[in-house]
């Protein structure tokens, strides 16, 4: 399983300049504030040799503070409780504060791996910069400087370094597939594992937030085995209190990096949520096989059931490639179908795709639709192989491909994907420009007569 790196430090030294950083996005709001990041961002690190999750966290405030402050920084307790590693970040330009003494201090108590990282060192000569870090008593100081970039992979690479390769969704190891089964609370993830197993294996009880942690089980049926995974339900962070059940969504993430296939559960008694596709969000950009299982159908009127059908294809129409199936698991209704769809979503990621087949498939496809002018030329797209799998990639070679728009791509997705039948899994279309043989070197700049 993927560890988990949590940024901890007073407000206002660049965790969340940091954040953005290690997972190559904006997500973070990042302004000369103190104080801005209230609540954890969490995201799938990007820079280092291995995978990991990255947390970013609001300030660490003195156990005294009040109001959200004090709230902030119980989040952050709980952050790094849950933590594999620690990155304590602190400001090089200010020097050590008493609030960094205090910060030092609890993290020593906290039993995890704590790495000392000096930010905004840019500019300035390593040594000097650390010296005055080392009263921390945290081992060697690591100067950085987030806003550019600097060492900031030497750093991963360093944090990185005692764990494993993290076991990813796309290997198989013989022991059948993964299964996350994943939701908003109380929709009914636990009673569809129970039906399954068809016993009581995991707690079930009508109050969101029973599951507090990701629970592991193996079972056979009908031959084949499988490992289910049983997750903490993910809700919207605004009705989240609960720091446990706050960090269950960590849980919950490194669950769906770990499986084969999701299957995300929504309740059809309830409308179908932001959340709910903020969700199908998580699962698409891990690239997990996914099946759709709207649970609670049993009890509704043809009307309701009308209606949740509208609402689906609204909210959830980029989640197509997916199997929809309704059910009651409490009853037992339509579970077993849910089973063999995931065992379809598993073979679609799996696949195996010979390059002449892909490139007879890429001759097809521009034969029906050839991509659009690029200015004077049309990009040429010439042979496709297999570059993964799980979710299967597909990497085309041509020329001026730089040039072929994103709605050319999604449509050699869906050609691709009727094509070998990879339905239940997320397809990834990449094209890689070959240098044109032909094309001269610019002569240097001549003095003209």
């Amino acid at each position: 399983m993927k560890p988990t790196i949590v940024i901890v430090g007073r407000p206002n030294v660049g965790k969340s300049t940091l954040f953005n950083r290690l997972t190559r996005s904006r997500d973070a709001i990042v302004a000369d504030m103190p104080g801005l990041t209230r609540d954890r961002h969490y995201g799938e690190g990007r820079v280092g040799l291995k995978p990991y999750l990255v947390v970013d966290t609001g300030g660490l405030e003195p156990t005294a503070a009040e109001g959200v402050y004090r709230e902030m920084a119980r989040q952050t307790r709980q952050a790094v409780d849950e933590a594999d590693s620690v990155l304590f970040i602190v400001d090089g330009r200010q020097g050590v504060t008493p609030q960094d003494i205090a910060i030092a201090a609890e993290l020593r108590k906290a039993g995890r791996r704590i790495w000392l990282v000096v930010n905004k060192a840019e500019g300035m000569a390593q040594a000097a910069v650390t010296a005055e870090f080392h009263e921390l008593a945290l081992g060697d100081p690591l100067p950085i400087s987030a806003a550019h970039g600097e060492n900031v992979s030497d750093l991963m690479d360093v944090v990185l370094a005692d764990y494993p390769h993290a076991s990813h969704g796309g290997e198989e190891d013989g022991s059948g597939p993964r299964i996350a089964i994943v939701g908003r609370p109380n929709v009914g993830k636990s009673t569809l594992i129970n039906a399954w197993l068809g016993e009581q294996r995991v707690v079930v009880f009508d109050q969101p937030g029973t599951t507090r942690d990701s629970v592991y089980i193996d079972f056979e049926r009908a031959g084949k085995r499988y490992t289910l995974i049983d997750t903490a339900g993910m809700r919207r962070r605004g009705r989240v209190t609960d720091a446990v059940e706050k960090f269950s969504v960590i849980k919950t993430l490194q669950s769906i990096s770990d499986a084969n296939v999701v299957v995300l559960v929504l309740d059809a008694q309830q409308e179908i949520s932001d959340q709910d596709a903020h969700i199908a969000g998580f699962i698409l950009e891990a690239g997990r096989a996914l099946v759709v299982a709207v649970n609670k159908w049993d009890d509704l009127s043809d009307y309701q059931r009308e209606q949740i059908k509208v609402h689906l294809v609204r909210k959830l129409d980029f989640l197509s490639f997916a199997r929809l199936h309704f059910i009651s698991a409490l009853k037992g209704q339509g579970i077993s179908a849910v089973l063999r769809s995931v065992d379809g979503a598993f073979d679609a990621a799996m696949a195996k795709l010979s390059t002449p087949r892909l490139t007879r498939a890429l001759a097809a496809a521009v034969a029906r639709q050839e991509p659009p002018r690029a200015g004077v030329s049309r990009p040429k797209l010439r042979y496709a192989h297999q570059g993964g799998s799980n979710p299967p990639r597909i990497i085309i070679h041509g020329n001026a491909l730089d040039k072929v728009p994103d709605s050319y791509r999604r449509y050699l997705e869906r050609f691709f994907r009727d094509t070998f039948k990879l339905q239940g899994t997320p397809l990834k279309v990449e094209f890689k420009s070959g240098r044109n043989p032909f094309e001269r070197k610019r002569r240097p700049n001549a003095n003209w007569a």
